[in-house]
């Protein structure tokens, strides 16, 4: 049995795109930081704790767990939650390149564990007051770390995007996990 081990509909959306058979549940973990945690740490931490969190509740599971944060001039941005934070943190990003760290964990049906860091990197256009509001209202990303939503309107508010797989950028790097599954005995292809 496959778990993913989150509450993202864009992560249940690209597990799906492996064509795997999967449960999905809700992990309870404090996402708070650590005093003096790095963005590429939390992540990690967070995912791992997600997949022990799933495999607790699914013992002999496969078990996956995933997190992601963006980071912009030192500061680390999760999901807004409200539209002013979400509007905050497009000025901040506003001609800046932006990495967004993802963690991602996988817990075998021994108790094996598996855990990367990913890190892809989004240069974002000047953005004007007007653009920041429309898209925000619009798109309403609330619950995207960095506040966009890179696969649907929100590339416009980019330059270019760099990192080894796309699918980093909306939360679930996608080759990477081939590759964890694979070692697990699980048969992607």
């Amino acid at each position: 049995m496959l778990v993913l081990a989150s509450s993202s509909p864009y992560r249940r959306k690209l597990l799906r795109q492996l064509g795997l058979e999967f449960d999905c549940l809700a992990p309870a973990v404090d996402e708070a930081p650590q005093a003096g945690e790095s963005a590429g740490r939390l992540v990690v931490r967070l995912a791992v704790e997600k997949a022990r969190a799933g495999a607790a509740r699914r013992p002999g599971a496969v078990v996956i767990g995933a997190d992601q944060v963006a980071e912009c001039g030192g500061e680390v941005f999760g999901k807004p939650g409200t539209v002013e934070a979400a509007v905050n943190m497009l000025r901040r990003a506003s001609g800046m390149e932006v990495k967004l760290y993802t963690g991602l964990a996988l817990i075998g049906a021994t108790g094996c564990e598996q855990r990367k860091l990913e890190i892809f990197r989004a240069k974002f256009r000047p953005l004007d007051e007007a653009v920041i509001q429309r898209y925000v209202a619009r798109e309403k990303p609330l619950d995207c770390a960095g506040a966009v939503r890179a696969e649907g309107p929100g590339i416009a508010l980019l330059e270019h995007l760099r990192g080894d797989d796309p699918n980093t950028l909306i939360g679930l790097p996608l080759i990477a996990l081939a590759r964890m599954l694979e070692a697990e005995g699980v048969r992607v292809v």
